[in-house]
């Protein structure tokens, strides 16, 4: 099945607002300058952040208006330079959402959303757990498969590594994929780099050599390796390419 790119970019259904980021008083709560005063912002990204939220950055913000929120904004994205960088960390699973749905990823061609948030149990020593990934897909043969998506701000040299910030969960969920691989399952991650200035995705090891074994590993038992590099604009998230990986230590 030919994939359909075409169809290969998201609007978003709201309005991006310039503002400049002072502070970040916690992981979830930023301090921006807009329309000529301090407000509160909600970050939805709790990474550590620190070489792109830096004091006098441009960023970008969506205006909320739920009426339990604490917070009238959300700071949705940062400049580094010219390129704006999402820190939405909801939008890369949207986004392949919206990609599946169209048949545009090609190392996914053929495969359609069977269950979104889909549990799987996990054999432990002494008991039974389970994890959520984000799809499980399935073919025309009847097959399925496990998919996770990961979101990638972070790029050094032209290189995309995650994570920006140690991450026991996204090691405990490659190290469950590899269980259900070694299983005789279709298992895949695929890495969504929010931003469009990267040429290769490698693991951040001297971050989280833990996850970065995990990743490795898991390859090594037959978990798929997928990268995307998309482009963000105030109007739009846009797919640009596969992109190649590197998950050897260096």
């Amino acid at each position: 099945m030919k994939s359909d790119t075409k169809h290969a970019e998201m609007c978003f259904n709201y309005k991006l607002l310039p503002a400049v980021f002072e502070a970040r008083p916690n992981r979830f709560l930023t301090i921006v300058r807009f329309d000529g005063e301090l407000v509160q912002s909600h970050l939805p990204d709790p990474g550590r952040l620190r070489e792109l939220l830096i004091p006098g950055v441009k960023v970008l913000l969506k205006r909320e208006d739920g009426p339990n929120r604490k917070t009238r904004f959300s700071t949705q994205a940062v400049y580094q330079g010219e390129t704006l960088i999402s820190l939405n960390t909801l939008l890369p699973n949207r986004f392949v959402e919206y990609l599946l749905r169209r048949n545009a990823l090609e190392d996914f061609s053929g495969w359609s959303i069977l269950k979104r948030e889909a549990a799987a149990k996990q054999s432990g020593k002494e008991k039974t757990s389970s994890s959520r990934f984000d799809f499980l897909l399935e073919n025309f043969r009847d097959e399925k498969l496990w998919l996770e998506v990961k979101s990638v701000t972070f790029v050094e040299n032209g290189v995309a590594r995650f994570p920006d910030a140690v991450t026991e969960r996204g090691a405990r969920h490659l190290r469950h994929l590899a269980e259900l691989a070694r299983a005789g399952e279709n298992c895949a991650v695929l890495f969504l780099i929010q931003r469009n200035d990267a040429v290769l995705f490698a693991p951040y090891w001297e971050r989280d050599p833990n996850l970065g074994q995990a990743l490795a590993q898991a390859e090594a038992d037959g978990v798929t390796i997928h990268v995307i590099k998309t482009e963000i604009t105030p109007q739009k998230i846009i797919y640009r390419s596969m992109l190649p990986f590197e998950l050897r230590r260096g």
